[in-house]
């Protein structure tokens, strides 16, 4: 499984991805994002799904990339990757049907190109269509998604500072390494500011990343107890009522 997150606020783009790659009983560390950045021509792509179906896709966007001169716009990278996803699909779904492998190849695709007013984010299916995150829902996860999403539900939103965005999007990923066991360390994240065509990309350690998880139990433990308690004085208060002919210890 994999956990990719993909978020848009006024001040840019986050994205997180997990290094975690399960074949069979084989755990590999590998990398689940790409940059494609030169002049004012900033993209990331983000992939979840069949490992091979990714590699095949990412080489013949890649040589598409490199003999296409600019895209203007970003939207036009993305129709261009999709192409892609297709040709795989059309080249591979077959054997690997008759292998039992099913073909799911999920991408996040964020960036700002010289033709964009601002930063995009887009969301590729298997199929090749897509969709753009927007501002009513400012993120989207791939791969594993169950855990990490109530969390960004609760707290992120477009207008949220880049800063808090990141730290979401942290504890996002924590929540889902706590359950999934196929996520984990070490995380690669980037950073896109608006407008600055410059995608910084860094890579985060469990070890380096201790100290934030720990102080995130801490606080969650040290909540409980603030919480509202008249709807749990109702029961437990009649659960310490004895029952007619029965004795409580």
């Amino acid at each position: 499984m994999t956990f990719c997150l993909g978020m848009k606020v006024k001040d840019g783009l986050i994205g997180i991805a997990d290094t975690r790659i399960t074949s069979g009983t084989e755990r590999i560390t590998a990398k689940k994002v790409t940059l494609h950045q030169h002049g004012k021509h900033s993209i990331f792509v983000m992939t979840s799904g069949l490992r091979s179906a990714r590699d095949k896709a990412l080489t013949y966007f890649e040589e598409v990339f490199k003999e296409t001169e600019d895209f203007p716009q970003l939207y036009k990278a993305v129709n261009a990757f999709a192409s892609q996803i297709r040709r795989v699909s059309s080249e591979d779904r077959k054997a690997l049907n008759e292998a039992g492998v099913h073909f799911n190849l999920h991408a996040l695709v964020g960036g700002q190109l010289e033709g964009d007013k601002e930063h995009k984010l887009y969301m590729i299916y298997p199929e090749g269509n897509w969709v753009e995150v927007g501002q009513s829902t400012p993120f989207y996860i791939i791969g594993e998604s169950g855990y990490g999403k109530p969390i960004l539900e609760r707290t992120v939103e477009y207008t949220s500072d880049i800063a808090f965005a990141l730290q979401a999007g942290f504890l996002a990923f924590n929540a889902t390494i706590t359950c999934a066991i196929d996520v984990d360390y070490p995380i690669d994240i980037i950073v896109y500011r608006k407008d600055s065509f410059r995608l910084i990309e860094e890579r985060y350690t469990k070890d380096e990343l201790g100290d934030v998880s720990k102080t995130w139990q801490a606080l969650l433990r040290e909540a409980v107890p603030k919480l509202p308690c008249e709807w749990t004085d109702k029961i437990l208060s009649k659960a310490s009522i004895p029952i007619e002919g029965i004795k409580l210890s």
